[in-house]
């Protein structure tokens, strides 16, 4: 399938034009007041475990050189394993700062180091690993508190840029769960809809066959991670958000 049409059947079930909807609505919405949440009870677990990865980010960030109207990119092994994503995102200039495993309660831990070092014109977020049927999962409202804690870091940096939050993506690895990654989905979708420059890209309609079901053609053996073709995908769908806000 070609780009651009791809990017009608966008157009075609409203996802290419979700940006103007939701900026008109936010408009009309009262301010969000944010969700507070104590990340310190996360701290020692994200360092135990990420803070390698995160040195290891830090390194790049002293060799790599970005112009101030790049787009930032963090999050899980998603972003991290996105190849093209800068012939993806041209001509937007994409800085990728993704490792696999993150969730938000770790972003929020290093979201300074991770955010604070660069210059943008916007950020991107997807985050796909607080609820995947485990004990610890967190509930919508804990993810809305962390994506609200980590926006504010980033509001103190750059007050302006617009913030991306990318859906968790339905697979078939964690389909057992999706009941309660689409309710916190949704919950971040609201708390975007009512916060300013703050705006939810949808992508499940594009990872869905007509049973509702994942797509099996889209992803890689592990039935978690995108193959190419669910790349291609979800590249368009986001840049036809970014499109949107920052044309």
């Amino acid at each position: 399938m070609q780009r651009r049409e791809f990017l009608q059947g966008l157009g075609a079930t409203g996802l290419g034009c979700w940006g103007l909807g939701h900026l008109s609505a936010e408009a009309e919405q009262p301010k969000a007041k944010a969700p507070s949440i104590d990340i310190e009870q996360y701290r020692a677990d994200a360092v135990k475990r990420w803070e390698n990865d995160i040195a290891k980010l830090e390194e790049k960030d002293k060799t790599e050189k970005h112009p101030d109207s790049s787009v930032l990119f963090v999050g899980s092994s998603s972003i991290r394993r996105w190849d093209n994503i800068a012939t993806d995102m041209a001509p937007y200039h994409a800085i990728e700062r993704g490792y696999g495993g993150a969730k938000w309660s770790d972003v929020a831990i290093f979201a300074e180091r991770l955010i604070t070092p660069h210059q943008f014109q916007a950020a991107v977020f997807f985050v796909g690993n607080d609820i995947s049927g485990k004990e610890s999962d967190k509930t919508p409202q804990q993810v809305v508190a962390l994506f609200a804690n980590v926006l504010a870091t980033l509001r103190k940096h750059n007050p302006t840029a617009p913030v991306f939050y990318i859906a968790v993506t339905p697979t078939e690895a964690r389909f057992e769960v999706w009941p309660k990654i689409k309710a916190a989905n949704t919950a971040v979708s609201q708390f975007c809809a009512k916060t300013k420059d703050a705006y939810f890209i949808g992508t499940e309609s594009v990872y869905f066959d007509a049973n509702d079901k994942p797509r099996a053609d889209l992803f890689v053996d592990d039935k978690l991670h995108l193959n190419q073709g669910g790349y291609d995908r979800w590249g368009a769908v986001i840049k036809s958000h970014l499109d949107t806000v920052l044309d």
